[in-house]
């Protein structure tokens, strides 16, 4: 697990507390600060799991190359 993935992670759980904070004050503006904020979390993890998918690649091409 990389950082992109933990802090993708931290952010999206944040905007969900910020939504339902929103939801329970009736203040929509928090709740779309909230959705924007798990957006940008997703995205986030999202490309922390691309950079993992990368570094084990990378891993196996040269383990492969090794074994040659």
């Amino acid at each position: 697990m990389n950082k992109d993935q933990v802090k993708g992670t931290v952010k999206n759980l944040s905007g969900k507390v910020q939504e339902e904070s929103g939801k329970l004050l009736g203040d929509t503006h928090q709740q779309a600060k909230g959705l924007n904020k798990q957006m940008a979390g997703t995205a986030q993890k999202s490309l922390g799991d691309a950079k993992e998918v990368v570094k084990d690649a990378k891993g196996s091409a040269k383990a492969a190359v090794n074994r040659s």
